[in-house]
């Protein structure tokens, strides 16, 4: 063989990637020891980033397998994920590559290997900008100094903190950190403590942890607050002026409960066999000047953030609880979008435009489904006159929802949360959510009006938000279609992609039998999460071709500049250079509100989380019926039946045995046993523990409640062969 690693880099360096094959041949490699130094040689320069490897084992120089710029989403076990900024896909590194870098750093790196199916992996190779300048924790003395335990255990680093640091906090407190030294090679992460939180079982103090460790803003400046305070709470009648005056329909708001804003309106009208609708919105743009204080804290929040016991804002009270507020008996300013459907669903007429309207009445799910659903005399003779309009909106969300039906719209009707809490803050019970017809009907509205107003824009043409959410990723697709298979579903995928009819199929077939959950749960996984766009690509859940946000601008922000676009086109004061200007910015603003949405919803799932967690605290030893709801190397998670709380079963609990993940299959199957957990088994659990620095249950397995045969493993999968007697691997503890 001609001499090592420089004939190696010498032959990859004329550019062209070359097969291991053919390396052999260049190199004059033969069998034996001289192939197994050369691979060994391989690995090494693979491990040092100096050669990449692409699909079927080809070898070339970094680069040949692109570089990309991301953040970087660590897991708790030390290895991360880089999600490219251009939208190519994550990038999969090992941990011990990232010991001098943390969760939400923003990196570029370099693609050292493509599997044949796709997945990369790669190294870090620069920093561009730290993701995390500050921590939230819990201190611990240690000697005359002390550290704080992040909350967040994606960061991988205790932060310590030196004796003249240490801002007054005292062991076991949350603290909030700013960090002076950053990891690297010779030092861990440093800090010192700016902000003394609190008690952690004190319940405001686990609300402004989450609010610090996602960065949440959450106190309005005294320049937001005086612009809002400035408006009136009431509408003047100059402000009508020019308006559509809508005061006279029968209008009303449909909401629950506990809801103190109320940003959308509905009213309806019979036309022989069609149907007139109005959806009415709450006219924030009038209320918040672009470029303003109250502009620029609504974008920066992005969106209000809802916990169980109260609402971070994206405006304030006096405008989202106030005069923005549908309130019923008062006037107020909207933007309208009437549209008339057919008695088949179909829209044949619509229109646009400024509007003031007063709200007959607020109406709850509640008091609409005693009506509509359940004919209920008491709740009738109290809203006698309100009756012929709400059976008309019942039978127009009939149509709109057969219609989205009929295109291939698809509807997962997920049983959802609802923490019930005490005067205290405390978790008294956890129940499943309502939600009946009433609720649909307020949809069926929303996603009209929402798709009405996202092709008029379309149609003019004018830059403008689409919310958009695409085809799902197909690698995850060719999976799924192999996983159905092996349980005799077929889902017709054509050059990678798939209609959503064929998936509405799917769920209809696989309805009511025993696969039913395990295949709802798997089809999920699938699907890509929608977000906001200056381009429009459609919604493929929806069915849409063309699809926006527009019913929710006092707490989502793209409603906002939506409305404002569509404010200046029918003003007919959209000139080319505005034009030009929102080209420009809305990419932007796209990419920054679909990022705050996502911290908020991430932040909200936390808060529930914990509240899930202390509800589980008494009841360690109780045992509850569950579903498995995901499978790793490590473990399984179940979700109770009966309170919706998510916990693991680690994997060294299991019956002993060695345990393979196979991921095709979602599911971990015993070697020896041929015991398969998979994805919404039915077992038994019994609470073994509470892990509050994970925010996690731990559940011990009492018994599996599935008898069925073992399934065919997905996708060419295979179960391991027992090893030969004497060679046993050992039982895999994790």
């Amino acid at each position: 063989m001609r001499k090592g690693k420089e004939a190696v880099l010498k032959l990859l360096r004329n550019g062209e990637p070359v097969p291991y094959r053919q390396l052999l041949k260049m190199l004059g490699v033969a069998r034996g020891q001289e192939r197994n130094r050369l691979d060994e040689m391989l690995d090494t320069l693979l491990e040092a980033g100096e050669i990449v490897k692409l699909p079927g084992r080809i070898y070339a120089l970094p680069g040949a397998a692109g570089a990309l710029r991301g953040k970087l989403s660590m897991h708790r076990d030390g290895y991360g994920f880089v999600m490219a900024e251009d939208g190519s896909g994550d990038l999969y590194v090992p941990a011990r590559y990232l010991r001098d870098y943390m969760n939400g750093d923003l990196v570029e790196a370099q693609v050292v290997s493509v599997r044949r199916d796709g997945k990369r992996e790669g190294r870090v190779t620069s920093l561009v900008q730290r993701g995390v300048t500050s921590i939230v924790g819990r201190f611990e003395s240690v000697g005359r100094g002390g550290r704080v335990i992040p909350d967040d255990d994606r960061l991988g680093h205790d932060l310590f903190v030196p004796p003249n640091a240490l801002g007054g906090a005292r062991d076991g407190q949350v603290v909030q950190a700013q960090i002076t030294s950053y990891p690297s090679q010779v030092r861990g992460l440093e800090g010192r403590i700016t902000e003394v939180l609190g008690d952690a079982n004190d319940p405001e103090v686990e609300v402004l942890t989450v609010i610090k460790k996602f960065d949440l803003p959450h106190v309005f400046s005294p320049a937001v607050l005086a612009e809002a305070c400035k408006e009136p709470q009431e509408v003047p009648p100059e402000a009508a002026a020019g308006r559509v005056d809508l005061r006279e329909r029968v209008t009303v708001t449909i909401d629950g409960e506990t809801a103190r804003d109320f940003d959308d309106a509905v009213s309806v009208a019979r036309e022989g066999e069609k149907i007139r609708l109005w959806v009415s919105i709450a006219d924030v743009s009038h209320y918040v000047p672009e470029g303003s204080a109250l502009d620029l804290e609504a974008y920066l929040r992005g969106t209000s953030v809802y916990f169980p016991d109260r609402c971070i804002p994206m405006l304030p009270e006096e405008l989202s609880n106030g005069i923005c507020s549908l309130n019923p008996q008062v006037d107020r300013l909207t933007m309208t979008a009437e549209m008339l459907f057919d008695a088949a669903g179909e829209m044949v007429e619509s229109r646009f435009y400024p509007s003031v309207i007063k709200s007959h009445a607020r109406l709850t799910y509640t008091i609409v489904k005693r009506i509509v659903v359940d004919a209920e005399a008491e709740a009738i003779a109290q809203h006698r006159e309100l009756v012929p309009h709400l059976k008309v909106m019942e039978e127009l969300a009939l149509r709109l929802n057969k219609k989205r039906s009929l295109r291939g719209s698809i509807d997962f009707d997920l049983p959802e949360p609802q923490i019930v809490l005490d005067l205290q803050g405390e978790t008294t019970a956890i129940v499943k959510a309502e939600r009946n017809f009433a609720h649909r009907i307020i949809e069926e509205f929303m996603l009209a009006a929402n798709e009405a107003v996202a092709s008029h824009l379309e149609g003019i043409p004018v830059p403008a938000l689409y919310r958009v959410h695409e085809n799902p990723d197909p690698v995850k697709l060719k999976d799924l279609a192999e996983f159905v298979f092996s349980f005799g579903y077929q889902l017709k995928v054509e050059e990678d992609k798939v209609s959503p009819l064929e998936l509405q199929k799917l769920l209809a077939e696989v309805e009511g039998k025993p696969e039913e959950r395990l295949i709802n749960e798997v089809l999920l996984r699938c699907m890509k999460q929608a977000r906001y766009s200056a381009e429009n690509l459609g919604h493929f859940g929806l069915a849409a071709s063309s699809y926006t946000h527009f019913t929710s601008p006092i707490r989502r922000y793209p409603d906002l500049v939506v409305h404002r676009i569509l404010r200046r086109v029918l003003a007919g004061k959209l000139s080319g250079k505005e034009r030009g200007a929102l080209e420009a910015r809305l990419p932007e603003t796209a990419l920054h509100t679909s990022r705050r949405e996502r911290i908020a919803m991430e932040a909200e799932r936390e808060m529930v989380d914990l509240k899930k967690m202390q509800f589980m605290r008494d009841k360690i030893g109780e045992e509850y019926e569950g579903f498995i709801t995901g499978v790793a190397p490590f473990g399984i998670f179940v979700e109770l039946v009966e309170l919706f709380v998510e916990g693991m079963v680690p994997v060294a609990t299991l019956p002993s045995d060695y345990y393979v993940h196979l991921e095709k299959s979602h599911s971990l199957v015993g070697e020896r046993s041929r015991v398969s957990y998979r994805i919404a088994d039915k077992v038994k659990v019994k609470v073994a523990a509470i892990n509050e620095a994970r925010r996690q249950v731990e559940f011990a397995l009492v018994a599996s409640l599935e008898s069925r045969p073992l399934q065919r493993p997905a996708g060419g999968e295979s179960y391991p062969r027992i090893p030969v007697k004497g060679k046993r691997p050992k039982p895999r503890r994790r």
